[in-house]
C-alpha cells in the first residue's frame, strides 16, 4: 500500500476515507455473485420441463462447495498474513516457504474435499441434506463434478492471494475476472451443446458440433467452472515463477511441519467462522428438504435455490465493507489510534446499512421480476416472494454482525468473533429452527422467521461485544502469549 494511502486511513477524514476504501470493495464484491447470478440465468433458460429440480438443485450444491472453499480461504489469508510480513522483512527463503507449505495444505484439503463431497455426493445430498426426487438426483451429478474438481477454484484462490500479498494488486483481479468471463462462457456451450438452445445463444451451436460437445444440461456449467479455473491456473503459476519466484528448489519441498502449524493455527478461526455460517445455510434448507417437500412435490427446495442468490449478494456486499473495516482497524490500532479504529467499525456499518437499503427496496420492487428471470413457475416464486418478505429486511442485521465481525478480525481478535457466530447458530438458530418444524409443522413462513431472527440476533450480539470494546487487546497479550504468537508470524 502506498504511504499516502496509509496515511489517509490514519488521519484522513474518516467517513470520506471508508467511503473511498470500502466501495470499490464492496462494488466487487457485488460483481463476483453477479457471475453467479449469470450461471442461475442460463440454467433458467433450459426447457421448463428441467428448470425447476435444477435450480433446486444449485442452490444446494453452491452452498456445499462453499464449504470447501471457506476452509481453503483461511489457509490463503493466513498465508497471505506470512508472506506479506516476510516480503517486508526481506526474508526470501521465509516467503517461499510458506508459499510452498501452504500450496501442500491446498493440495491435501483438495484431496479430502473431493472424496467427502466429490465421490460422497449422493450421501451428502440425500442423506445429509435431504434432498428428494429430481432435485436430488441432478444435485448428486453437478456436486460430484464441482468438488471432485474443486482444486481448482482452491488453487486459484491461493495463487491470486499470493500474489496479492508480494504487492501484486491488478494481475490477480485481472486473472479472477478472465476465469470468471471462461466460466460463463464455457457454460453456455457446455450446457446447451449442440442443442436445443435459446436464441441468444445461437452462436455456440455449431462450435458445439465443431467440438463434439454434448448437451450436459445444469452439470455442464459445473464442467465449465472446473474447466475455466484450471486453465487460469496456468498464467498464475507462470506469473508467481517468473515475476515473484516463490517457489523453493527441488530438495527444499518437502512438508516443514512447523510452517504448516505455523498457518493452521492463524487459518482455523477464519475458516471455521464462515464454515459455520454456510453450514447455518444448509441446515434451513435441509429443514424445508425434510419437512416441506416429498419425492413428487419440491417446490420449496427450487424456492430456495431461488432466494440463495440474492442472499449471497447481501452477504457479499458486507463482506466487501467488512474488508474496509478491517484494514481501517488494523492500521489504526498499529498507530495507537484507538477511539479512531473503534468509530471506523460503526461508520462502515453504516455505509453497509445503506447499501442494504437499496437491495432490500430492489428486492421489493423488482423482486417478482427478478425471480421470473431464473424460474418462470408460480409455486417456488411464491415462496420465495414470501421468504424475501420476512427475510430481506433482516439484510441490515445481517451486514451488520459481517462488518463488526471484519472489524473485530482486523484486531486479531478472530477466535471471538468465531465464538459469538458459534453461540448464535447454536444457541438461537439450532433450536429455535427445531421447534419452528415441530410445533408449527404447517408453516414454512416460521422457518422463514427463524432466519430473520437469527440475524438480528448475530447482530445484537456482535454489538455488544463491538461496543465494549476488549477485542481491541487481542493483539497484546501477556508476555509469554506474545512469544507463542511471534512464533506463528515471525
Amino acid at each position: 500500500m502506498a504511504k499516502g494511502r496509509e496515511s489517509r486511513i490514519v488521519h484522513g477524514p474518516l467517513a470520506l476515507e471508508i467511503a473511498r476504501f470500502g466501495t470499490p470493495l464492496a462494488l466487487g464484491m457485488a460483481l463476483q455473485t453477479t457471475f453467479n447470478l449469470v450461471d442461475a440465468y442460463l440454467i433458467a433458460q433450459l426447457p421448463l420441463g428441467e428448470v425447476s429440480a435444477a435450480v433446486g438443485a444449485i442452490g444446494i450444491c453452491d452452498q456445499v462447495a462453499a464449504l470447501g472453499t471457506i476452509l481453503c480461504y483461511g489457509v490463503s489469508t493466513a498465508a497471505g498474513a506470512l508472506l506479506a510480513r516476510r516480503k517486508g522483512a526481506g526474508d526470501e527463503r521465509g516467503v517461499k516457504n510458506a508459499a510452498w507449505q501452504s500450496m501442500l495444505i491446498i493440495g491435501a484439503l483438495s484431496v479430502v474435499l473431493a472424496v467427502v463431497f466429490g465421490l460422497g455426493a449422493g450421501f451428502v445430498v440425500r442423506d445429509l441434506i435431504g434432498a428428494k426426487g429430481d432435485v436430488a438426483d441432478i444435485a448428486t451429478s453437478y456436486l460430484h463434478v464441482a468438488a471432485t474438481g474443486g482444486f481448482s477454484i482452491y488453487f486459484l484462490l491461493q495463487l491470486t492471494s499470493v500474489q496479492r500479498s508480494l504487492g501484486s494488486a491488478k494481475t490477480p483481479v485481472l486473472l479472477l475476472v478472465l476465469a470468471n468471463v471462461l466460466n460463463v462462457l464455457l457454460a453456455i456451450l457446455f450446457i446447451f451443446g449442440p442443442g436445443p438452445a435459446p436464441a441468444m445463444f445461437a452462436w455456440s451451436l455449431p462450435l458445439a458440433r465443431a467440438l463434439h460437445v454434448p448437451r450436459m444440461g445444469m452439470v455442464g456449467a459445473a464442467w465449465a467452472a472446473v474447466v475455466a479455473r484450471s486453465l487460469v491456473l496456468l498464467p498464475n503459476v507462470i506469473i508467481l515463477v517468473r515475476r515473484f519466484d516463490v517457489f523453493p528448489a527441488r530438495g527444499s519441498r518437502h512438508p516443514d511441519w512447523r510452517e504448516i502449524r505455523r498457518i493452521a493455527n492463524i487459518a482455523w478461526p477464519a475458516s471455521t467462522q464462515f464454515f459455520l455460517r454456510i453450514a447455518a445455510m444448509l441446515f434451513v434448507n435441509s429443514l424445508v428438504a425434510r419437512f416441506f417437500t416429498t419425492e413428487a412435490d419440491q417446490t420449496a427446495t427450487v424456492a430456495m435455490g431461488l432466494v440463495f442468490r440474492l442472499d449471497t449478494m447481501a452477504l457479499f456486499i458486507a463482506m466487501g465493507w467488512g474488508s474496509a473495516a478491517q484494514t481501517f482497524v488494523g492500521q489504526n490500532l498499529g498507530a495507537n489510534e484507538l477511539p479512531r479504529a473503534r468509530r471506523s467499525g460503526w461508520i462502515t456499518v453504516l455505509y453497509d446499512i445503506a447499501t442494504n437499503f437499496g437491495l432490500i427496496a430492489l428486492v421489493f420492487t423488482y423482486g417478482t421480476a427478478i425471480l421470473h428471470i431464473f424460474d418462470n413457475e408460480p409455486g417456488p416464486v411464491a415462496i420465495a416472494l414470501d421468504y424475501l418478505e420476512v427475510v430481506a429486511p433482516s439484510y441490515v442485521a445481517l451486514g451488520t454482525g459481517i462488518v463488526l465481525g471484519n472489524a473485530m478480525a482486523g484486531a486479531g481478535a478472530t477466535r471471538t468473533t468465531f465464538a459469538i457466530d458459534l453461540a448464535v447458530i447454536l444457541g438461537v438458530e439450532l433450536p429455535a429452527g427445531l421447534l419452528a418444524v415441530i410445533l408449527f409443522p404447517e408453516s414454512i413462513r416460521a422457518v422463514f422467521q427463524v432466519v430473520a431472527i437469527t440475524n438480528v440476533a448475530s447482530a445484537f450480539a456482535y454489538a455488544v461485544v463491538y461496543a465494549r470494546g476488549r477485542w481491541t487487546n487481542a493483539l497484546a497479550p501477556p508476555a509469554k502469549s506474545q512469544r507463542e504468537l511471534s512464533r506463528y508470524l515471525d
